[in-house]
């Protein structure tokens, strides 16, 4: 990375950090006193924007998105592709409100923690599995219910680009319980903002939102088949954007949900 790089990477993390600090502690004594959509559209969705546009003027990341036409107008259960920090700025800004799975100890950081907490997320403990698939359908479903999207990243944790983690079924079966359909999202975004490390490169995420899919029929065996679905859409997305090799095998993730 050229030194004038790593001056702007320095730069947007500095920026980053100072505004996420300033905007959580304003939105604890602010977001209260707003209905949830306007409480959404403040502290998450104003602030993920800006942190898009900063990773954009700073450092060079822009995006550019294919499948608008595919949204459907009810709120669903979005499974998407998980490289990086860049899609989770992204998609909780672009889609609004939406409730996302969060680990339960990030509620209890101070001011973003709090912040977070109001926003109804479905925050659960991983260190339980079997527990966090129970919390993620009764809060799930609450959530679709009040008119959230719900945002999974069904192979629990970020994996580098050019692999593709084994899909959870999670969220299919959430999908699938509440008669909605999911909706597979695929990007690069890890090839310019790496899973690990500080090093961001300038570049376009390409983001490819496909077709909402339904299940065919209900219980185990159309869970098993919607979510079976969903992942060899995302893997055949990515490849034809380059994110992923061609010989690639869906690797185990202990995180999944």
């Amino acid at each position: 990375m050229s030194t004038v790089q790593t001056l702007r990477t320095f730069l947007f993390y500095l920026l980053l950090s100072s505004s996420a600090f300033l905007w959580c502690t304003l939105s604890v004594f602010v977001a209260p006193f707003l209905p949830f959509r306007a409480r959404y559209r403040f502290v998450v969705q104003n602030w993920c924007r800006c942190a898009t546009w900063l990773a954009k003027v700073v450092v060079g990341i822009r995006y550019e998105i294919k499948g608008l036409e595919n949204i459907p107008e009810q709120p669903c259960v979005i499974l998407a592709k998980h490289q990086s920090t860049w899609e989770t700025f992204f998609l909780c800004g672009f889609f609004e409100p939406l409730s996302q799975v969060v680990k339960r100890e990030l509620l209890y950081v101070p001011f973003f923690g709090w912040a977070m907490a109001m926003l109804k997320p479905i925050a659960i403990d991983r260190s339980n599995p079997k527990a966090a698939l129970k919390q993620l359908a009764k809060l799930g479903h609450k959530r679709l219910g009040q008119g959230a999207w719900v945002l999974v990243f069904p192979e629990g944790t970020r994996i580098p680009t050019g692999q593709i983690g084994k899909f959870s079924r999670g969220g299919a079966s959430l999908a699938v319980n509440a008669n909605l359909p999911v909706l597979p999202i695929a990007h690069n975004a890890g090839e310019f903002w790496p899973k690990l490390g500080w090093r961001k490169t300038p570049g376009t995420v390409q983001v490819i939102i496909g077709p909402p899919m339904y299940a065919e029929g209900t219980g185990p065996r159309a869970i098993a088949e919607l979510n079976e679905r969903a992942f060899e859409w995302v893997s055949q997305a990515q490849r034809e954007i380059g994110a992923l090799s061609p010989e690639a095998q869906p690797c185990k993730t202990s995180e999944a949900v």
